[in-house]
């Protein structure tokens, strides 16, 4: 059992709390039950599982499933996976796998484009909804907090392994593109005189959505065919970009059910 903080293992670990290292290294973290659970559904390969030797009494199976898909495994002690992990109070298990988003994605009927989104919890709760909802896909700009974040993957409650997500070097190339394929880009002004409910959603459509603080770019705002907003009572500036995503994906949603 590892119990020593300054173990080789352990120190290479806790650096994937950091954007660089993850990138240097290629790897991420995947913390907790729920989370391994999902990436085991999905078959994704696990490279280092650390776990506390009350979590494996209590997950005997998943535990199996664990020693027939992963590289290393170690039991270490509940002090070594609080080092490990980003939360305050993790479950028991902590769990590193390789990056695996980088390839460029093509969205063609319904998707969400988010341009520099900074906040981790709004960009896992956008991933979340985008999923239910039913889109195809999210497509990110390359200055957006990384996908790969832990608080990412705890906010998106598993999601993260089934939504299909891309980084674009070029979001302005990307929509241009998604428009000569005859899709309709969508985009929140709170200036605009149509409400997202007005918005023909049953076309193929790309929905975008901006930094949390600054909205979309002139740049990316100029490209859309539809400017619609989301009415708010006097007194409210705007809502929660998250929020905004929900509300449009799900006014989507309810117009190609029908």
């Amino acid at each position: 059992m590892l119990t020593s903080l300054q173990n080789p293992l352990v120190k290479q670990l806790r650096k994937l709390h950091r954007a660089k290292e993850r990138r240097e290294q290629q790897l991420f973290l995947l913390e907790g039950t729920h989370l391994v659970e999902e990436a085991c559904a999905v078959g994704l390969p696990l490279l280092t599982v650390c776990c506390t030797e009350a979590w494996q009494a209590q997950h005997a199976q998943l535990w199996q499933q664990l020693q027939a898909r992963s590289q290393r495994l170690e039991l270490v002690s509940p002090e070594v996976v609080r080092a490990i992990a980003t939360t305050v109070e993790p479950d028991g298990i902590v769990a590193s796998a390789e990056r695996i988003y980088s390839e460029p994605l093509a969205l063609n009927n319904f998707g969400l484009v988010l341009e520099t989104i900074q906040d981790p919890g709004n960009l896992g709760t956008m991933i979340r909804t985008a999923a239910a909802a039913g889109a195809e896909g999210i497509l990110l700009s390359a200055d957006s907090v990384d996908l790969d974040n832990p608080k990412v993957l705890r906010a998106s409650a598993g999601q993260w392994f089934r939504l299909p997500m891309g980084i674009s070097s070029s979001l302005k190339t990307d929509i241009l593109d998604a428009k000569k394929q005859g899709m309709q880009i969508i985009a929140t002004v709170p200036t605009a005189t149509q409400t997202y409910w007005e918005v023909d959603f049953k076309k193929p459509s790309l929905i975008l959505m901006g930094n949390e603080g600054a909205g979309l770019s002139p740049q990316l705002n100029a490209l859309a065919d539809a400017h619609v907003t989301i009415p708010v009572s006097p007194g409210v500036e705007s809502l929660n970009v998250a929020i905004a995503a929900a509300l449009m994906l799900y006014e989507a949603k309810r117009q190609r059910s029908r």
